[in-house]
C-alpha cells in the first residue's frame, strides 16, 4: 500500500484543487454549481448563470467551514443547462431537459459513492424541471441529494438589474456598462405564454427582460448575501421535497 497516498492530510473547500488522498475517511458533503452558456442580453457574459451559481457555492462553503461534519466541498461547476428559451441569440448552448436530467442522475450516483450528501445550487431558471427528476430519482434510490436555488427578494426576469447588480460586485470587469439598456419589464408571469412559443427573443430584442441600468456593485453585494443567507438556512433545516428542492 502507497502510504503516502493514503496519509490524510487537511481538506481544502475546493474539491477540484483537493487530491484523493486528501478526502480518505472523512464524512463529506459537496455543493455543486449548476449554470448556463446562454445570451444575457449585450452587456453580460454568457456564462453569468455559472458565475453567481459558484459565487453563492463558495460563499455557503466559507460559512459552513469549521462547522461539525461533513465538510463541504464546491465541485467545479456545471456551465450548462436546459435553455432553450435563448437559443436564438449566439452563444447560447442549450443541452436540454432529458441529457441535463441525464447528467445530473450519473453525477449523483458517482458522488455518492464516497460523498455522504450531494447539494446542487442552481443559477438557471430553465434547469429547475432536469432538476426536480434527477433530484427525486436519486432521493428514490436513498441518496442523500438535494438543490436549491439562488434566490433574491423582487428579482427581475433576465440580465436586468439582479443580475447586473451581482455581476458588477463579482466580476466588474467583465460587465460592458456602456451597452446597458432596460428590456421588457412586464411580470414573467404575463411574458411566459409568447415565450412558451418564440423563447425569450419573442418579447425582447436585446434579450433582456427588467433594467440593468439601476445596477450598482454595492446592491450586487447584498444581493449576494441574500442568495447565500436563504441556502444556508435551508442546509441548516435539510428537508428536501419529495424533488429534493430545500425548503
Amino acid at each position: 500500500m502507497n502510504s503516502s497516498y493514503h496519509r490524510q492530510v487537511p481538506v481544502p473547500g475546493d474539491l477540484g484543487g483537493s487530491t484523493s488522498s486528501q478526502l480518505l475517511s472523512m464524512s463529506l458533503a459537496v455543493m455543486i454549481p449548476l449554470g448556463s452558456t446562454e445570451q444575457h442580453g449585450p452587456h453580460l457574459p454568457l456564462d453569468t448563470d455559472t458565475r453567481i451559481a459558484a459565487a453563492v457555492a463558495r460563499g455557503v462553503a466559507a460559512r459552513l467551514a469549521g462547522t461539525p461534519a461533513p465538510s463541504w466541498l464546491v465541485a467545479p461547476a456545471i456551465g450548462y443547462g436546459d435553455s432553450g428559451e435563448h437559443q436564438s441569440f449566439p452563444g447560447t448552448i442549450s443541452i436540454g431537459t432529458d441529457a441535463l436530467t441525464t447528467l445530473l442522475v450519473e453525477y449523483g450516483r458517482s458522488a455518492t459513492c464516497w460523498a455522504q450528501r450531494l447539494l446542487f445550487v442552481n443559477g438557471h431558471g430553465g434547469n429547475v424541471t432536469a432538476l426536480n427528476r434527477a433530484v427525486g430519482l436519486l432521493r428514490s434510490e436513498g441518496r442523500d441529494v438535494g438543490w436549491c436555488s439562488c434566490l433574491a427578494s423582487g428579482a427581475d426576469g433576465h440580465a436586468g438589474h439582479t443580475e447586473t447588480s451581482v455581476l458588477l460586485h463579482i466580476s466588474p470587469a467583465d460587465v460592458r456598462a456602456d451597452l446597458r439598456r432596460a428590456g421588457n419589464g412586464a411580470p414573467l408571469s404575463e411574458l411566459l405564454p409568447s415565450m412558451r412559443r418564440g423563447g425569450v427573443a419573442a418579447v425582447s430584442e436585446t434579450g433582456v427582460l427588467g433594467d440593468p441600468t439601476t445596477a450598482t456593485a454595492a446592491e450586487g453585494e447584498r444581493i449576494l448575501a441574500e442568495m447565500v443567507d436563504g441556502c444556508l438556512s435551508r442546509i441548516a433545516r435539510w428537508a428536501p421535497a419529495a424533488d429534493g428542492m430545500l425548503t
